[in-house]
């Protein structure tokens, strides 16, 4: 209870001290996610169903719903192993049924393709809505059970109980395919977890202290001059006369009302959204799942914050933003924490946050945790403080920051967090991801090695080759497919 006690009264003395000024913006923090969030692109491979139990831990509860998946056979020879893509805190993508690393390596082995998506997301819906009465059936530990029943009966079905399954997945996925490994050894032979951020904390400032390095990595003055134009920013919020042109300047949708912290804790970390996502997806393959912005990498946003033709280095910030929302196609920027409030407690399948937002705010409330505060002095952002992101969890789904870092603890405690022990898992990570500082980046063991990959991103050893990738990145997918090799031999 101490470690409880102790992260509490940090969260409630940062009320205190971090009173920062106003503002908000419009977006759902996914993990600032994984590969299989995005919207579906690519419908060669008809969607299946299979029939789920509700809750994998308690016998007397017969309850069952359908969960989605995909198959891809194109590759099958008799006796390969299978592979599993692991869905996670977004919609299936089919996309990766006919592009990605994995598939080049189930042609070379021979093997079955299946994706599993994750309960709560995408199609696949346990309950009839997302009150968190329902989402307490929303845990890693019943996915993974989801998982296992799912392995136990394809293997039944298709005659498939003596070959070699191995798990794949990126970023929270990524730790699943980790954790489907250590907790069901006997169902999954090896495991390929990328991006995985195996170690659960409530406060992740490192987060923001890799986006500075990755910034300077393309130019040294890049993080500086975001640091400036974040601090002219809060400085300008703190004067109400100052709204109507940060209105204009980052064309909000309506005129900026700053009432509570959270209104301008809000606003300050959608604009630093824009560099966390470029950072944390910096030059990865992503076209093939329909995304778009796969052209804004660091050196572009680097270009806009050097760029004195625009103005001092608050105006390139603006400049940022505005060039985020042409690329997605914006009219304006949502600036109210009222609106995000009312979305995130929408529980309906149907509500504006129903595609992951709502769903994986819970996990991190009930199990990870992972808030990108702007708590670290060694970071360019200002304004988004612990207390604002675990406020959250009392005001979404009446979880107190003493229950949340007792959670945060439970996970270590069941997973191993950075200790976990088992055998036959890759952990690939980018020098580059932010999420890397939660991840393993050191062999733990001959059977269970990192491979840091330097100059990338998020996942990038899992998206298709192409030619102008790093050779360190080609490098390491012929590494991963060795091992894989050697493990399935055994």
């Amino acid at each position: 209870m101490a470690f409880v006690w102790l992260v509490c009264r940090v969260t409630l003395f940062s009320v205190f001290v971090c009173l920062v000024a106003v503002a908000e913006g419009k977006h759902f923090k996914g993990f600032r996610v994984a590969h299989d969030e995005h919207t579906e692109h690519g419908g060669a491979f008809e969607e299946q169903w299979f029939t789920q139990k509700l809750d994998h831990f308690n016998g007397a509860d017969s309850r069952e719903w359908k969960q989605r998946y995909f198959v891809n056979e194109s590759f099958y020879r008799a006796g390969g192993p299978v592979f599993v893509m692991i869905g996670g805190e977004g919609p299936a993508n089919p996309a990766w049924m006919q592009s990605g690393t994995w598939l080049t390596y189930a042609e070379k082995v021979g093997a079955l393709c299946l994706m599993l998506e994750h309960r709560f997301y995408g199609k696949s819906h346990p309950t009839v809505d997302l009150s968190t009465d329902n989402l307490r059936f929303l845990s890693s530990r019943q996915a993974l059970a989801d998982l296992a029943h799912f392995r136990t009966n394809m293997a039944d079905a298709r005659g498939l109980t003596n070959s070699k399954w191995v798990a794949f997945g990126g970023s929270y996925p990524g730790s699943l395919a980790a954790w489907f490994r250590l907790k069901y050894p006997h169902l999954v032979h090896a495991s390929v977890a990328t991006s995985a951020p195996v170690h659960a904390t409530v406060n992740f400032p490192e987060y923001l202290e890799v986006v500075w390095r990755s910034l300077a990595s393309e130019d040294t003055q890049c993080p500086l001059l975001v640091k400036k134009a974040s601090d002219t920013l809060v400085e300008r919020l703190k004067d109400p006369k100052n709204y109507e042109n940060i209105t204009k300047d980052f064309n909000l949708c309506s005129k900026l009302q700053i009432q509570t912290e959270a209104d301008s804790a809000y606003f300050l970390e959608t604009l630093a959204g824009s560099f966390m996502d470029v950072v944390q997806y910096n030059e990865d393959n992503r076209g093939f799942e329909g995304v778009k912005g796969t052209n804004i990498t660091i050196q572009v946003l680097c270009a806009v914050m050097a760029d004195a033709s625009l103005g001092e280095p608050y105006a390139r910030y603006a400049a940022v933003s505005r060039l985020m929302m042409d690329t997605f196609s914006m009219k304006c920027l949502d600036a109210s924490f009222t609106s995000y409030l009312r979305d995130m407690t929408n529980t309906s399948w149907e509500g504006p946050a129903a595609g992951g937002g709502r769903q994986w705010v819970y996990q991190t409330c009930t199990e990870f945790g992972f808030y990108q505060s702007t708590d670290s002095p060694n970071q360019p952002f200002t304004g988004f403080p612990l207390v604002y992101h675990v406020k959250q969890c009392a005001d979404f789904f009446n979880v107190s920051c003493e229950q949340l870092a007792e959670a945060v603890a439970q996970t270590n405690e069941y997973y191993g967090g950075y200790s976990i022990r088992s055998s036959r898992i890759l952990f690939p990570n980018g020098s580059i991801d932010p999420w890397h500082a939660l991840g393993i980046t050191l062999d733990i063991s001959p059977d269970l090695p990192a491979v840091f990959i330097k100059g990338t991103a998020h996942c990038a050893n899992m998206y298709p080759a192409r030619s102008e990738d790093l050779p360190q990145l080609v490098m390491a997918r012929d590494h991963v497919f060795l091992v894989l090799q050697q493990w399935l031999k055994q």
